[in-house]
């Protein structure tokens, strides 16, 4: 348990129950290599430890922005807990080298993989409820992620990019941009899906993600940006 000392140490939270640490850092497919040992993956505590989170943050956006409506506070919680977001912040933490996988997974750069150690941060958010209780992972997320928030607002990156590259592309250009889906490579538990988002029949960027949703997400933030470069150019 020596090295779930370690990683005590890197999120700055100690543990008496260092087997808890052990589950939040065991991905699926360690366990389909290692049948019959007993060993439990880190789902459970994700979804623990999602809940969490989403308590958290939507406390804090209700008390210190009074003035937003309910479907901005909704909008600003998303930005702030997106699978980047909280992937940044266990790369941050430096602890996605202690996840447990499979030979496959860990070959295939499983360790860097955005929803892995987005879904690893929830699952620590779990693990340290479970054994300190709300208050410490309230210090826990105000000290990893709620810094973020202020700029988020400050800079409206709360808007869905989709709505936003609509709202620009229709303004400067009198159209509406369209998806489709140009690839998928990946096996069905690791699927992803790249998709053009088109300016008529005009190609103008590409997104990535493992869903439609999120690739066409990618699609439409890329494409703001190139339109964003273009004009200071």
């Amino acid at each position: 348990m020596e090295i779930y000392n370690e990683v005590a140490k890197k999120i700055g939270v100690e543990f008496k129950d260092k087997r808890l640490l052990k589950v939040a850092f065991t991905h699926r497919s360690y366990i389909n290599e290692n049948r019959g040992k007993g060993l439990k993956n880190n789902e459970r505590l994700e979804f623990l430890g999602d809940a969490v989170l989403e308590l958290i943050i939507s406390s804090f956006l209700f008390t210190n922005y009074p003035d937003r409506a309910e479907g901005d506070l909704t909008s600003i919680r998303a930005a702030v807990v997106r699978t980047e977001s909280l992937a940044e912040e266990s790369r941050k933490l430096d602890v996605g080298q202690y996840l447990k996988m499979s030979k496959g997974e860990e070959d295939s750069g499983g360790k860097e993989k955005e929803y892995l150690l987005a879904n690893l941060y929830e699952a620590i958010l779990g693990a340290i409820y479970l054994e300190h209780g709300y208050e410490v992972c309230k210090e826990f997320v105000t000290r990893t992620l709620l810094n973020k928030v202020e700029k988020i607002v400050a800079e409206g990156l709360f808007i869905d990019p989709k709505t936003k590259i609509q709202e620009l592309m229709q303004s400067k250009f009198k159209i509406t941009p369209t998806y489709e889906i140009i690839g998928e490579d990946g096996p069905d538990h690791d699927k992803v899906f790249t998709v053009a988002l088109l300016k008529g029949e005009k190609k103008l960027s590409i997104g990535h993600g493992h869903s439609k949703q999120k690739a066409e997400e990618d699609a439409a933030k890329n494409a703001i940006e190139k339109i964003e470069k273009a004009q200071e150019a």
